[in-house]
């Protein structure tokens, strides 16, 4: 089989070692050189520069990477030329052997893969992290099956071009309006979302937020059996909050005994603990990993408290309903937000009732400044002016919030930069800052 695969960075360069270990004839394209540098390494066929359908002559099978979305020109003249294209996930999927929990979502993937993962082991049933983080699926499969269980963040961009992608748990965290730069339109995002169930059946399992109302939307279709989890209160044939208890399958864990009871983190667990009891978690391993859950880096994260100001890092808020639901998590807020808006519309953001002060950057900075309205909105440069000026204005009482609601892309290599960036222009000017 001859497979051209699109993009030469980390789930490109994992498809294009799966196909070599498959013995199929692998090309890798990527407009820059990037990541082929070291496929050329390794002996495969790199082409750059600018896109040819001349690639796609006697070609088999194309795989692409997230970086070229539904309406690049590479896809649209694959899928126009008859050529079967799948994603990484599916070409990695269809070589794995393993049982999977999959999860997806607009916010909170990350944090339900970890859990799914982590429970599993604690359980004593090895398994591996992998997908959107941890390794790519394709990677994974040409390691062998060294796992039991494979828990795998899959994103929209992933999920679009699936085919036979089937895992026996699945996670719909919430949906609510991401990525239309990539995928052209709501519409056809939340289409994208919807197939990581589309080849379930009633034997598998799909668990939802039963408080957004997009997830219970989108699942509402689904053949799979529907498990409802909530970080407020037990639904209705699910799991969730109880009394002073997390109530989850087969224990239920006091609040008391968690470090972070936030019910952003409590729907977490209780989604986490559904799936991976489906894939022969015991109670035991579950309830040890919901007390020793620690949200990672950058999410919600204390940096410092100082004169009766809050100073929170939470750039992994990349769109606005991951920052609105960080925001409405504190009474008094002055919000550092913007960057790349994707195509959404931030202003709702700076409208919520309870930010006190907008302190706008970036890209989308001009557009949010403007909704937040004269003297309440605040047009800076940089972090660091940023920070300044949030120090300069807060009042005690006052959650200063990294909550960008948008990509960090037009400033930052990622969220984590631009949240290390936050951290350390916090420690220059506010005295007392936490080590983070």
């Amino acid at each position: 089989m001859r497979v051209l695969i699109l993009g030469a960075a980390v789930s490109g360069a994992a498809a294009a070692r799966l196909a070599r270990r498959l013995g199929h004839s692998a090309t890798v394209f990527d407009q820059e050189m990037g990541g082929g540098v070291g496929l050329l390494e390794e002996g495969f066929s790199v082409v750059t520069g600018k896109w040819s359908a001349d690639l796609l002559e006697g070609i088999d099978l194309v795989v692409a990477s997230p970086g070229f979305s539904e309406r690049s020109l590479p896809v649209v003249e694959t899928l126009e030329a008859g050529v079967t294209l799948w994603s990484e996930i599916e070409f990695g999927w269809q070589h794995l052997h393993l049982p999977v929990a999959a999860v997806t979502g607009t916010n909170g993937k990350t944090t339900v893969t970890e859990l799914v993962a982590t429970m599993l082991n604690e359980s004593g049933i090895e398994a591996a992290a992998g997908g959107n983080i941890g390794l790519p699926l394709s990677d994974l499969a040409a390691a062998g099956d060294r796992s039991r269980a494979v828990a795998v963040e899959v994103s929209s961009f992933q999920l679009r071009f699936v085919d036979r992608f089937h895992p026996e748990a699945s996670v719909i965290t919430n949906i609510a309006p991401d990525h239309l730069d990539w995928h052209g339109s709501e519409t056809s995002y939340v289409a994208a979302k919807a197939r990581i169930f589309e080849n379930q059946s009633e034997a598998d399992l799909l668990v939802y937020d039963a408080d957004d109302p997009g997830a219970v939307r989108t699942c509402a279709a689904a053949s799979a059996r529907r498990v409802p989890v909530s970080g407020r209160q037990a639904p209705e044939g699910g799991y969730g909050v109880e009394g002073p208890a997390l109530r989850l399958p087969g224990v239920s864990v006091p609040l008391t005994e968690l470090a972070h009871p936030d019910p952003i983190w409590l729907v977490d667990m209780a989604a986490a603990a559904v799936a991976a009891s489906h894939l022969g978690a015991s109670p035991e391993g579950v309830a040890a990993a919901c007390r020793g859950f620690r949200p990672g880096r950058h999410r919600r994260t204390v940096v410092a408290r100082w004169g009766g100001v809050t100073w929170i890092d939470d750039s992994k808020a990349t769109n606005p309903h991951a920052a609105r639901a960080s925001v409405d998590s504190y009474p008094q807020v002055v919000l550092i937000c913007g960057g790349l808006a994707k195509g959404l519309d931030v202003r709702p953001l700076a409208a919520a009732p309870n930010v006190r002060l907008v302190v706008a950057m970036g890209e989308a900075g001009p557009v949010l400044a403007d909704a937040a309205g004269p003297g309440r909105g605040l047009l800076v440069r940089s972090m660091g002016e940023a920070v300044e000026t949030a120090a300069r204005l807060a009042q005690p009482g006052d959650t200063v919030l990294l909550a960008p609601g948008c990509a960090s892309y037009d400033m930052f290599i990622d969220y984590a930069a631009r949240g290390e960036a936050f951290v350390a222009a916090v420690r220059n000017v506010v005295p007392g800052a936490l080590s983070a």
